[in-house]
C-alpha cells in the first residue's frame, strides 16, 4: 500500500486561526489525486487517533484544480494554551507521512 509520502509532492500543516488546524496534501498528479483524495484512510478516525480531534469536526476539502486536499479539524484547546508545544502546528504534518492509503 502506498503511503502519503509516496503519492504527495508536498504536505504541510498550519494554523487556521486560534480554533482550527489544517493540513494541505498536494498530490504528485491528477491520477493520484483521483485515487487517494477521498481515501477512507484520511478520514476522521485518523485525526481522532493522531491528534485527539473530535471526528464530528474533521472537514475535507478537495481542490481538483490544484490536485490537493485540505483537511481541517477543530483544536481540542484554543491556540496559545499553557502546554502548547507547537503553537502554529507547522510540525504536525509529519504524523501523516507514513499513513497507508487504500
Amino acid at each position: 500500500m502506498p503511503k502519503v509520502k509516496d503519492v504527495c509532492r508536498h504536505v504541510r500543516s498550519k494554523n487556521a486561526g486560534p480554533f482550527w488546524v489544517t493540513f494541505d496534501l498536494f498530490f504528485d498528479g491528477a491520477e493520484n489525486f483521483r485515487k487517494y483524495a477521498e481515501s477512507p484512510a484520511l478520514g476522521p478516525p485518523l485525526f481522532e487517533r493522531l491528534f485527539g480531534a473530535d471526528p464530528a469536526f474533521v472537514q475535507r476539502y478537495p481542490v481538483e484544480s490544484l490536485n490537493m486536499v485540505k483537511i481541517s479539524y477543530a483544536r481540542t484547546e484554543p491556540q496559545g494554551g499553557m502546554v502548547e508545544r507547537d503553537m502554529h502546528r507547522g510540525q504536525q504534518y509529519v504524523r501523516l507521512l507514513d499513513v497507508e492509503l487504500d
